[in-house]
């Protein structure tokens, strides 16, 4: 059994971000030894260390429990991993789509920008947006 601060320094996390997940129900609430303090068994851990690998796939918290919940229900089969990791991917394209949909639309201003700074006084009021 491990405490908060050796599981943090364990997992380079910070202690907080376990007080938030026990407190959102993302991670069951924690057995405490008769100091009062929180004691991580090993399995603890482990969903500690599986939050935070797809959590850095960029799953949101909410994604996460899901997952987790399918886990625990021993119902996380590859077909229900796909369809979240699908899910997610694409998610991802449209969010990259918007993000090429606007980026198109500054390239031009940015352009109008330049012109105006080469061909009159760069500190005069732009009228551009």
């Amino acid at each position: 059994m491990l405490l908060v601060g050796e599981v943090c320094k364990q997992l380079n996390i910070n202690s907080q971000t376990i007080y938030y997940y026990e407190r959102i129900g993302l991670i069951p609430s924690l057995q405490r030894n008769q100091s009062g303090y929180r004691v991580f068994h090993s399995e603890d851990i482990e969903i500690l260390k599986f939050i935070l690998k797809v959590k850095s796939l960029g799953l949101t918290l909410e994604e996460i429990k899901q997952l987790l919940e399918l886990k625990q229900g021993r119902s996380l089969t590859c077909q229900a991993v796909y369809n979240h990791l699908k899910q997610k991917i694409d998610t991802i394209n449209k969010k990259i789509n918007q993000l090429e949909s606007i980026k198109q639309e500054l390239i031009p201003l940015l352009q109008e920008c330049q012109t105006k700074i080469d061909t009159t006084n760069p500190n005069h009021q732009c009228e551009v947006l």
